[in-house]
């Protein structure tokens, strides 16, 4: 059973999406404004948070930024529901650490499908504890267990999903991999609008890997189709010595 919590100020709405859930079941928690939600993920540390933009007393913006900034809830998946369907917002979002959007009004079974989703991918992320798991290609090695990758020598902490999306890339060096395969895989589903999601999370990657996020090296953008990890087969470093790793994974 997983512990959900819903931050929104509208109850009737967030009674139906509770019902939905315990249906399903899961936990259900609820918090009516963006202080109160901020309180009760530090509380709860749920598996999922479900996010307003528009709450009382601090924004959802302000929130989803706040919990990514604490290590306590820094990998807690953060699900967005508002009705706010523009495109800025929807980067705003991302910017902010979300790790998914859905616009109001929804059909329940999609917004059921997408927390499944996000859940079985945290489940996975967690079940990724092995030293075989380390995967490594030129400069670059991943590993699971910490959310981390080595670049260059330089240890670097992602979130959930941008760890995903290098996951991804990199079973496919130097290769074009398409949106709709980057979605299928790293959220689970492929729906018709999440463009931005993709880009939002690639604007991070670059900012933490990419010497220069408006003239990538690196992480490149095939037009008309995805993205492509260009990694060189050889560096010049030191490899990294993986024993290091051995007893934390």
């Amino acid at each position: 059973m997983s512990q959900i919590l819903v931050i929104d100020d509208d109850f009737a709405f967030s009674e139906l999406i509770a019902l939905s859930l315990e249906m399903r079941g899961h936990k259900v928690s609820w918090a009516s404004d963006g202080i109160k939600g901020q309180v009760l993920a530090l509380q709860l540390l749920p598996d999922l948070i479900m996010l307003d933009i528009q709450l009382p007393r601090i924004d959802g913006f302000t929130v989803c930024r706040r919990l990514r900034q604490d290590d306590r809830t820094a990998d807690i998946p953060i699900l967005i529901l508002t009705a706010l369907e523009q495109a800025q917002n929807k980067v705003k979002a991302f910017d902010a650490g979300a790790d998914d959007y859905l616009t109001k009004p929804f059909a329940v079974e999609e917004m059921l499908a997408r927390v499944q989703a996000i859940l079985r991918r945290t489940e996975r992320c967690f079940k990724a504890t092995k030293p075989m798991e380390i995967l490594s290609y030129g400069p670059l090695t991943l590993v699971p267990s910490e959310l981390e990758v080595i670049w260059f020598g330089r240890t670097v902490k992602l979130t959930p999903l941008e760890f995903g999306i290098i996951h991804c890339l990199l079973q496919h060096p130097n290769q074009a991999v398409s949106l709709h395969e980057i979605l299928k895989q790293v959220w689970g589903y492929e729906p018709d609008d999440n463009i931005e999601t993709i880009r939002a999370h690639i604007k991070n990657i670059r900012d933490k890997l990419e010497p220069e996020r408006y003239n990538p090296r690196y992480l490149k953008t095939v037009h008309n189709t995805g993205y492509r990890l260009e990694l060189p087969e050889r560096c010049d470093l030191i490899p990294v010595n993986h024993r290091v790793y051995q007893s934390q994974v």
